[in-house]
């Protein structure tokens, strides 16, 4: 039996497909099921059994030796929370739980970590484990996963093959429910629909553009693909960049989403709020060297590419994937 926690949510719900499409049913999903705007991400799908969150530790301890791999994709991802208690509960050490448990019980393991960890990038965007105690997360959010990486590098006892994917921006189908947390192209998707336009980030940067902003934006499809990879090959164990490797402008964005709605572009530009000024990133861009030499070869879905699929084949049709 496969595990996959976060199952409820955008990426995790994703990884099902995958697993349903390589033939695999035997799966236990964990979430929190009481939210009823994320049924629709895993009614489809083909699976054994669902646990909720708060029960699934209690149940592992007891039924670990059904348990062939665990992938923990659940965490709290809202960067606009600072509750550090709440983090330190479902992120930290919730994660430190199973990861004991798997290495106790030696199952395998994959965790979701985050780029929010490298922070403004002032240490760059290398997932070099020696580095981590170098970066400086901006909020409680990236603390927990930066906390996580850290304390799973200095342990003794650890799962027979493990490893922690610094998530990037993933964008893609079955992030409805996510509400703000959810992506630009999401986003600018309904901006589109309802006014015709799309609203960005003034630049405060001199060296930027307004909208020449970058990020590392990558299709939720990628990043299965990739955790796919890793369940299937014994890769060396470690913490791995999962970004499309490539920067890309918050314009490009905009321009590949009204070209997918077959739209004139129409970009208005609003003054990034003061209150996240400071804060603002305005370059992400992950160095994937790492997962190429462990022997991930397949190339990453353009910005391009990746837009069009998700508007034409999902967004505009309302569709799960």
């Amino acid at each position: 039996m496969i595990v996959i926690t976060g199952a409820a949510g955008f990426i995790g719900s994703c990884l099902i497909s995958k697993f349903n499409l390589e033939g695999i049913k035997d799966i236990l999903l964990v979430d929190d099921f009481s939210k009823e705007a994320k049924e629709k991400n895993y009614l489809s799908k083909e699976f054994s059994i669902k646990i909720n969150r708060s029960e699934f530790l209690e149940w592992l301890r007891k039924d670990a030796s059904l348990v062939k791999y665990v992938i923990h994709i659940g965490a709290r991802t809202d960067t606009t929370e600072f509750d550090k208690n709440i983090f330190d509960e479902l992120n930290l050490n919730y994660t430190k739980s199973l990861w004991n448990l798997c290495a106790q019980n030696n199952i395998p393991f994959i965790y979701a970590s985050s780029a929010a960890t490298y922070g403004l990038g002032e240490n760059g965007y290398d997932d070099d484990e020696q580095k981590l105690d170098l970066l400086k997360p901006l909020n409680p959010y990236g603390d927990s996963k930066n906390d996580f990486d850290k304390w799973a590098i200095k342990q003794n006892a650890f799962p027979p093959q493990w490893q922690g994917l610094k998530f990037f921006n993933v964008y893609g189908p079955n992030e409805y429910h996510k509400g703000r947390m959810a992506s630009v192209i999401f986003h600018a998707f309904n901006q589109i629909s309802k006014t015709k336009s799309v609203k960005l980030f003034r630049s405060h940067d001199p060296k930027y553009k307004d909208g020449g902003q970058l990020r590392d934006f990558v299709y939720v499809k990628d990043v299965v693909e990739v955790i796919w990879f890793l369940y299937s090959n014994n890769i060396k164990n470690g913490i791995y960049n999962l970004g499309s490797g490539t920067a890309r402008t918050f314009f490009d964005l905009a321009k590949a989403t009204f070209t997918a709605m077959d739209c004139p572009v129409n970009i208005e530009f609003v003054d990034t709020p003061a209150d996240i000024r400071e804060k603002y990133q305005y370059f992400t861009e992950a160095n994937m060297q790492k997962l190429k030499s462990a022997g991930y070869l397949k190339k990453f879905t353009s910005l391009e590419d990746g837009v069009n699929d998700y508007v034409i084949n999902y967004l505009i049709p309302h569709k799960y994937l």
